[in-house]
């Protein structure tokens, strides 16, 4: 594969994700309350975005299988074992993804086809699986620089993968999709990075790119400072592109909110007292609260006074010169 082929990849794979990312995010907006007088995305937005995902995915697929079986010719005429099978494991994982986007495409078009959306996630859940496997096991130099990019690309892969397994069990909230569009988005970057740093200078000085067959090459640098140079500046580039990535996202927040009017006053969430005009509203009712001291003392008094009544005793009258005087006794 050369610059071309990693350019097309990574260029389809960022518009994959974007697209994908919309669709979860169109999802999100229909969901929130809205004013009458703000306008909301239309309800046929999250059907097209998901159908033209589908069909861009499927096209990228049959682009991947066309590739493969051309590196595959290569690498039987260079008698390169190695390259045979790696491409063979390609052209699996790509007829995987393009099975779920052809029946997401029917699903989508016809109506009287409905294919179940769990086991959709299921192919797809297998199609990132298969790739995660061909990048961790593609150690074909041990010692060469790319398999720290291959290494690299294995986090926006599982992004991929763990979304899929979360939107698979029957998650009701959007963010594993967007997540995966998330997952799409970074893998095309890095696509594109790996592309232009096999192929061209943007790699350290020293390395050079040796190649077997179409598809099956490696990095060899001279010597150790080379190759520690060139896995650092793979280590910085992929935390340039996170970067950029994290930046582009809350960028287009910040824009959707703006364009959808979405501030606190339209979240689902508002809290208690608070008016239309955002002044504390408080009820005149009265009301009083006992503690529990007032309880213990109030307690205390009443056991005493009945202490105390039970103390003060009257005896029967006695007469003393003609006066009759009540005794008392404690």
């Amino acid at each position: 594969m050369g610059l071309f082929t990693y350019t097309v990849a990574g260029a389809a794979l960022i518009l994959i994700g974007g697209l994908e990312s919309l669709a979860s995010a169109a999802v999100s907006l229909k969901e929130i309350p809205h004013p009458p007088n703000i306008r909301r995305p239309a309800p046929a937005t999250t059907s097209f975005l998901s159908t033209v995902t589908f069909l861009l995915i499927s096209i990228v697929s049959v682009l991947f299988i066309v590739n493969s079986l051309m590196s595959l010719s290569d690498a039987a005429s260079s008698k390169d074992s190695m390259g045979f099978v790696l491409q063979l494991e390609v052209i699996a994982i790509a007829l995987l993804f393009l099975l779920y986007s052809g029946l997401g495409i029917l699903s989508s078009i016809i109506e009287s086809f409905r294919f179940p959306s769990k086991l959709l996630n299921v192919i797809y859940m297998f199609a990132f699986g298969e790739e995660f496997l061909l990048f961790y096991t593609q150690n074909k130099d041990p010692s060469g620089i790319e398999n720290r990019y291959y290494d690299l690309i294995l986090v926006p892969i599982s992004v991929c993968l763990f979304s899929t397994i979360l939107e698979l069990k029957g998650s009701k909230s959007n963010y594993p999709k967007l997540g995966r569009g998330v997952g799409l988005v970074l893998q095309g970057m890095w696509t594109l990075q790996m592309g232009f740093s096999f192929y061209s200078n943007l790699i350290a000085n020293g390395c050079a790119l040796h190649a077997r067959s179409r598809g099956n090459y490696t990095i060899k640098c001279k010597g150790h400072p080379e190759y520690h140079r060139g896995r650092a500046i793979a280590t910085l580039q992929f935390n340039c592109h996170l970067a950029l990535l994290i930046t582009i996202a809350a960028g287009v927040y910040s824009l959707f909110c703006k364009t959808y009017s979405i501030n606190r006053d339209f979240m689902r969430y508002k809290p208690l007292g608070v008016g239309d005009g955002g002044d504390m509203q408080l009820d005149n009712s009265q009301f009083t609260l006992e503690s529990d001291d007032e309880d213990d003392e109030t307690g205390i008094q009443e056991v005493r006074s009945v202490e105390m009544q039970k103390t003060v005793l009257v005896v029967p009258e006695s007469t003393v010169n003609g006066w009759r005087w009540p005794k008392v006794a404690a």
